[in-house]
């Protein structure tokens, strides 16, 4: 009897834990929960409030790929940002460069400075990944909630430079225009390759002749 006794008490512990330790939310609330952060919201702020001014402290493309010619490390310290661990690092540049081709997907330029003169790539396109959100060093990792909502300013920048920025160049741009650029690239630091060189734009202007 007293086994018996013992026993039931254990099943109204067991559930009394159970019924205190789970429960039910309707598919709703979480829905609205999690759609409470404002990505396309947070996205037009970073850009006018953070990024833009970031441009005028931006490096000068020429320069840049000379210190990562002769001193790869510190030009990694002074200019390169990331929010991982790991050799991909992304750089916010300028500079001017000469249009050598308009393709499909990509404006061909000629940098135009006192130092290096390479080939570079506009991406008129295929915008995608995190190199403009992460390039300025202006965002915090930590003010956001979860994942998704950081990956999701990154796809709502990513449209901004889409349908604002290119469309407008794009349409106007021919070869031998000369183009003053702001933009983000990304670099591996541990297999670094300075040919062909994507640019995302941020800023793009063609200078009247």
């Amino acid at each position: 009897m007293k086994k018996m006794i013992r026993y039931g008490v254990f099943l109204l512990i067991v559930a009394f834990l159970a019924y205190n330790s789970v429960y039910f939310k309707k598919l709703d609330e979480v829905k609205a929960g999690t759609a409470s952060f404002n990505a396309a919201k947070y996205a037009e702020e970073f850009w006018t409030k953070k990024l833009t001014p970031s441009l005028a402290k931006s490096a000068e493309t020429g320069q840049l790929l000379s210190l990562l010619r002769t001193d790869k490390d510190k030009a990694f310290k002074d200019h390169a940002h990331a929010l991982g661990i790991g050799n991909i690092k992304y750089f916010l540049i300028k500079g001017t460069g000469k249009v050598t081709g308009v393709e499909e997907n990509q404006v061909l330029i000629r940098l135009e400075s006192d130092g290096e003169q390479p080939e570079m790539r506009i991406a008129t396109e295929y915008v995608f990944g995190n190199a403009v959100r992460d390039a300025s060093g202006t965002i915090d990792i930590n003010a956001f909630s979860n994942s998704m909502d950081f990956n999701n300013v990154s796809a709502e920048i990513n449209g901004i430079i889409r349908e604002k920025v290119i469309p407008p160049f794009r349409s106007k741009v021919k070869k031998g225009d000369v183009v003053e650029f702001a933009g983000a690239i990304e670099l591996n630091q541990e297999h670094l390759k300075l040919d062909n060189i994507e640019i995302i734009p941020i800023s793009l202007k063609i200078r009247d002749l």
